[in-house]
């Protein structure tokens, strides 16, 4: 079950602050990204290239842990621990959106071939300062 937002975790989530996605790998070893994030409701979302090091490990386990750190105040973060579901980034909709919110402009091209997927994150834990 999704748990509510604080207003202190709703002003680093949809600030242009950066995430740090952490998944495990098949030798229960961590493996962790750079992301862009963002949020629909109490769900996190972000956009990836299906086949990449991360997508395969949320495929096989679903548990993520994001941590969003201000970019005004590094010692002001949240952690949101949660599971995924993913479905097709249809028009590169999300990674669209995402790449506005960061960047100020449409996004680069993939690969050829590539197909991108969101990730929707349903938070059960938040910890941290900003908690």
């Amino acid at each position: 079950m999704a748990i509510p937002f604080s207003d202190a975790t709703l002003r680093l989530v949809d600030g242009r602050n950066y995430a740090v996605l952490a998944t495990v790998n098949p030798d229960g070893s961590p493996q962790t990204s750079v992301i862009w994030i963002g949020r629909d409701a109490d769900d996190l979302v972000f956009s990836t290239v299906a086949g990449r090091v991360k997508h395969r490990n949320m495929l096989r386990d679903p548990r993520v842990s994001i941590t969003v750190i201000d970019s005004a105040d590094p010692e002001n973060y949240v952690e949101l621990r949660g599971r995924v579901s993913m479905t097709p980034d249809a028009g590169r909709q999300v990674d669209t959106q995402l790449s506005w919110k960061y960047d100020g402009k449409d996004p680069g091209q993939d690969r050829p071939g590539a197909v991108r997927v969101v990730v929707r994150v349903t938070v059960e834990k938040a910890t941290g300062y900003a908690a």
